[in-house]
Formats: C-alpha cells, sequence, structure tokens
C-alpha cells in the first residue's frame, strides 16, 4: 500500500512554486502525490517529474474531460476531442512518470441531461474507454474512472456501473476508483460495495462526507480502509479534500466554507488516520 495526496487541495496546477508544499508531504511520510492535469504541456510534466523523483515523491495524476470533448457525445466531432484529450492526459502522465491516471473522465462535471445513462451513451463511453487503455498501455499508465455522486453527473455513480463498465471495456489497463466521500453518498453500503467490486477497484481514494480532513467526519473511512486491507489491495491510498484556494474548483465541489484550519493539519491528521486503520487500530 501507497499512501499519496491529491493536490487539488493546493491548486489545479503544479508548479516549482510548490516545492515547500511537496517537500512537506514527504517529510510527513506520504509516498506520492496525485497531480492534476488540466493544461500545459508534455515538457511541463517531464521537468515536474524530475522535480517529484528528487524529492522522493512518486506520482499518479487526475484527469477530466470537458463538455466540447465529451466521451458520449452523440456528435463525433465532439468525441474526436475527448479521445484526444484523454490521449494527451496519458501523455503527459507518461512524461511525469506516474503509473496511474484517474478520474471522471467519463463525462464533463456537472452536466445532465434530466435523465439516467442510455444504453447508446454506455456504449459509446466503453468504445472510448477502450480505446483510451489500448493508449494507455502502450504509455505504460493504468486507467482508473471515478464514478462520483448523482449531483455532479448522471453516467457513472456507484460501482457496480463502474464494474459493469470494465468488464463491457475488457482491457488489463483499465479499472475503477473507489472514493470514500462518493461512496457515502451512493452506496447502501459503501463497505459492502467494496467488497462486492473489489476485484475491478485499482485506485481508492479516501475522502471525507465533508471533503475535509479524514476521520473528523462520518464517512465510513476506518471500515473502508480495513475492508481495502482485507482484501489485499496494493494500490494507492490517496487523500482527497477541498479548500477555496482554486476558485473554479471550489464552486464546481460546492466548496463555500474552510473545511479545514491549515494544510499543514490536514496532511498531517490525514496520514495519521490512514496509518492508524490499516495498522487496525
Amino acid at each position: 500500500m501507497k499512501i499519496g495526496f491529491n493536490m487539488l487541495a493546493v491548486t489545479g496546477h503544479v508548479t516549482d512554486e510548490h516545492a515547500p508544499v511537496l517537500e512537506r508531504l514527504k517529510a510527513l511520510g506520504y509516498d506520492g502525490v496525485e497531480v492534476p492535469v488540466f493544461e500545459g504541456a508534455g515538457a511541463h510534466y517531464r521537468s515536474l517529474g524530475s522535480r517529484l523523483r528528487a524529492i522522493g515523491l512518486e506520482a499518479t495524476i487526475a484527469a477530466i474531460v470537458t463538455e466540447d470533448a465529451n466521451p458520449i457525445s452523440r456528435e463525433r466531432v465532439v468525441r474526436a476531442r475527448a479521445r484526444d484529450r484523454l490521449h494527451w492526459s496519458i501523455d503527459c502522465a507518461h512524461a511525469l512518470g506516474a503509473t496511474l491516471m484517474m478520474g471522471p473522465f467519463h463525462s464533463p462535471l456537472g452536466v445532465f441531461t434530466g435523465d439516467g445513462p442510455t444504453v447508446e451513451e454506455i456504449e459509446r463511453l466503453a468504445d472510448a474507454m477502450h480505446e483510451a487503455a489500448v493508449h494507455a498501455e502502450g504509455a505504460g499508465v493504468m486507467l482508473s474512472l471515478e464514478p462520483l455522486n448523482r449531483f455532479e453527473c448522471y453516467v457513472l455513480n456507484t460501482l457496480a456501473q463502474a464494474a459493469d463498465l470494465s468488464h463491457r471495456v475488457g482491457h488489463r489497463h483499465f479499472g475503477c476508483t473507489f472514493d470514500t466521500f462518493h461512496a457515502n453518498i451512493e452506496e447502501r453500503d459503501p463497505v459492502e460495495a467494496y467488497r462486492t467490486h473489489a476485484r475491478e477497484v485499482n485506485h481508492v481514494h479516501i475522502s471525507e462526507n465533508d471533503r475535509g480532513i479524514p476521520g473528523r467526519g462520518h464517512a465510513p473511512i476506518a471500515a473502508a480502509i480495513r475492508a481495502v486491507r482485507a482484501e489485499h489491495y496494493d494500490g494507492w491510498l490517496t487523500v482527497e479534500a477541498f479548500g477555496r484556494s482554486v476558485p473554479a474548483l471550489a464552486a464546481a465541489t460546492r466548496v463555500w466554507r474552510d473545511l479545514f484550519p491549515d494544510l499543514d493539519t490536514l496532511f498531517s491528521e490525514s496520514i495519521a488516520v490512514i496509518r492508524r486503520h490499516w495498522a487496525g487500530s
């Protein structure tokens, strides 16, 4: 097991100016960081990867698609832009030296039709994800698609839906993310949902019900971590929390108030919670 920290609590674009934060995370014992890849070019991520390795941190990345680059769109040109964006994200992950790309890259955040996904949308999504997985295999990157709660997307809300899609995609470089925040909303029993679909899960987000410090709320984080360990999971447990430092993201995630007193408290308490529950105490 490796412990990571999603940098979206700090910034939407990690640069050299964030070196002190990265060094602090390493000093606290984090094994790596999850880097948002929403902009930039390969050269930037190659440079950032070199800095991370010098500090001693590994990396995963978080990626998204946009409304004009939507893999489930009826419009062929829009799906083509989605393919190009996914390939670009995977190439940035490769440049960074990241081993995994996660995120809700099934559909644009906050875009709804007023109904659930159609059969045609799921078919288009499976085709798009298979094509992305083939590209990811060539780049040495695993894909982990993240189901989101119903208030953020309509296409993929539960682990059962994500597992079904994973079977449709049928590629060894494709899996799904178990996120304790989203599961706490969508699953009748989040821990049992994980146990049922553990074979399809290749990434885990530790995220509190208010998206603040893990362990301070009512999401079943302790039980989830114990279940993950019991299933012999050997991937990342990545802390995902959100603050107000990235205005566009704060608006998208509906973060209107401060959810932690400061970043250092978030960093230190989060890793302590994961270690304690992984140890079974």
